[in-house]
């Protein structure tokens, strides 16, 4: 897994329940790079994560939440 989440699935939801294709066709991706970045599967480059935001129209913090140096502390 990544050392990130998403909540890309309920943004998806939210927005009248679009689906990975169309976010795909907005973005510039295929709906099997969507359905990886949903699952934690790959790694979106910055600019797809941003239009990802983009589209929703939120920060990229609404969107992917870092979890990777949670464990290790200060």
């Amino acid at each position: 897994m990544l050392p990130f989440t998403n909540t890309i699935r309920r943004l998806r939801f939210d927005a009248g329940e679009m689906t990975q294709q169309d976010l795909a066709d907005r973005i510039g991706v295929t709906r099997q790079t969507v359905a990886a970045i949903e699952q934690g599967k790959y790694s979106p480059s910055l600019e797809a994560a941003f239009r990802i935001a983009q589209v929703f129209q939120v920060p990229l913090e609404a969107v992917f939440q870092w979890q990777g140096d949670r464990a290790a502390g200060p």
